[in-house]
């Protein structure tokens, strides 16, 4: 698993490091981690052109302890100084006593280098780049570029980009990583992500990744007595009219996604039994389809209130999608004796908060987290990295599986199907929205592998496989 602290976290570990270590030990540890990673990034070191931009702060200093480790093994280093006057004294003599040198041109500089090294702005940073700065970051556009600890210009809190940032290619983070460096808009800015341990004690994390193993702990696996019922049972009201086909969808999403049974309440059972005859299927209302351990609600459902205070009166889990989230009351979700998952997408989840779609995607952490908390329900806001908040304040999760594949009509539909049949084997809901979107996203992978368009149903066709590949890890 992947976790990630906040700066003033991050800050606290390193003091209480720094206090129990040799004065400029912690800097000399980032730098020598950094300059491997530009050896790599580089291939060889001899004969290169490295190029450093070197803001005032500790990064700035660790950007010119790693130039000098490079210029030592015969790379051609030149240092741009953003404010000459506060740059690092003892990185810089460092560079100079090796053989790397102070910018005199730094347009050209850049313009030839093999690499430029983002020193700029450190964790701390708030809004965009300065215009000096964002000039030179353009200059480095078409150059390789390594960030030391994030690309200056993103809040690493938060994941926000407000201004001007560096788009790096490559990014070596220090003793721990940031939030922003795994949630967008920044992560977009971050190209590959390298830890360089420093050494470094945190407390619990602000915010997490699953990977393989961690989701492979959290699936279901059937027990020799195992029956549907302790499977899971999963109902599904959904479709209309206008929308058949997101009955189907969430259904095949719940089938494939591991529950033991599916009840289908709405007006597409032909279409539902057409496409999945093991479904069970009922007229409504919800309440007397049978029994079930969890519902999933809205994708495709049009208006039909009656359903919707059905299904949110029962008491069991409850996943509310798509037309769900319409007029959806706060204090009546609250007020359920049994968790409530939502699972609203920017433009969704910007009309809960009475906020601009805008707002939504460029703070997708805070809206995340002011959602659960206001809801009392765990969020999956979906996106180009898709979090999940608890209303308990635990750690929020970044699904790292993520794919522009999923920009596909339906695929939401899908989702639902299968973080719901995940709670109703009694996953807890952020446990199973965790597991549900990282299932999903890597069906859209596998199932786009061979660079071909994809449809819903095709990741809803991967998913079985998919199953396969995370529980054998």
């Amino acid at each position: 698993m992947r976790t990630a602290y906040s700066v003033e976290k991050v800050r606290a570990a390193e003091r209480d490091l720094m206090a129990r270590l040799p004065d400029g030990a912690l800097m000399q540890r980032a730098a020598a981690g950094l300059a491997v990673a530009c050896a790599d990034l580089l291939g060889r070191v001899y004969g290169s052109r490295v190029v450093l931009l070197a803001g005032s702060g500790d990064n700035g200093g660790d950007a010119l302890y790693a130039g000098a480790r490079l210029a030592r093994r015969g790379a051609g280093v030149r240092a741009v100084l953003l404010s000459p006057e506060r740059a690092h004294q003892g990185g810089l003599a460092a560079l100079r006593a090796a053989g790397g040198r102070v910018s005199a041109d730094p347009r050209a500089d850049i313009a030839r280098a093999d690499l430029v090294v983002d020193g700029i702005v450190g964790i701390g940073g708030k809004g965009g780049l300065r215009p000096e700065a964002a000039e030179l970051a353009e200059a480095a556009r078409g150059t390789t570029v390594l960030a030391v600890d994030l690309p200056s210009g993103v809040n690493a809190d938060t994941g926000e980009v407000d201004g001007t940032a560096v788009r790096a290619d490559a990014t070596v983070t220090f003793g721990a990583y940031k939030p922003g460096l795994l949630i967008d808009p920044a992560r977009e800015y971050v190209g590959a992500l390298r830890l360089v341990d420093i050494g470094l004690e945190l407390p619990a994390p602000d915010v997490e990744a699953l990977q393989h193993a961690d989701v492979a702990d959290l699936l279901p696996v059937p027990a020799a007595d195992s029956d549907k019922y302790r499977r899971g049972v999963v109902g599904v009201v959904a479709g209309s009219a206008r929308y058949p086909g997101a009955a189907v969808l969430s259904v095949s999403g719940a089938l494939r996604g591991g529950a033991g049974a599916v009840r289908y309440v709405g007006p597409g059972a032909d279409a539902v039994i057409a496409a999945h005859p093991e479904t069970l299927v009922h007229a409504g209302p919800p309440s007397k389809a049978g029994r079930v351990q969890a519902w999933v609600i809205g994708p495709g459902l049009g208006d039909n209130e009656e359903a919707m205070a059905d299904v949110l009166d029962s008491d069991v889990p409850v996943l509310v999608d798509a037309d769900g989230l319409h007029h959806l009351d706060p204090a009546r979700v609250r007020s359920r004796t049994a968790p409530t998952l939502l699972t609203p997408h920017a433009g969704e989840a910007a009309a809960l908060l009475g906020a601009a779609r805008e707002e939504v995607e460029s703070a997708r952490l805070r809206s995340v987290r002011e959602l659960a908390a206001r809801y009392g329900a765990t969020v999956l806001l979906k996106g180009s990295s898709t979090l999940v908040a608890d209303p308990e304040g635990a750690a929020v999760r970044v699904n790292p599986t993520g794919t522009g594949w999923l920009a596909t009509a339906g695929s939401g539909d899908v989702l639902s199907g299968v973080a719901g049949a995940l709670l109703a084997t009694g996953l807890a809901p952020r446990d199973a929205a965790s597991a549900g979107a990282y299932l999903h996203g890597l069906a859209a992978r596998q199932a786009a592998s061979a660079g071909t368009p994809l449809t819903a149903c095709d990741v809803a066709a991967a998913l079985p496989e998919t199953w396969r590949s995370v529980a054998s890890a």
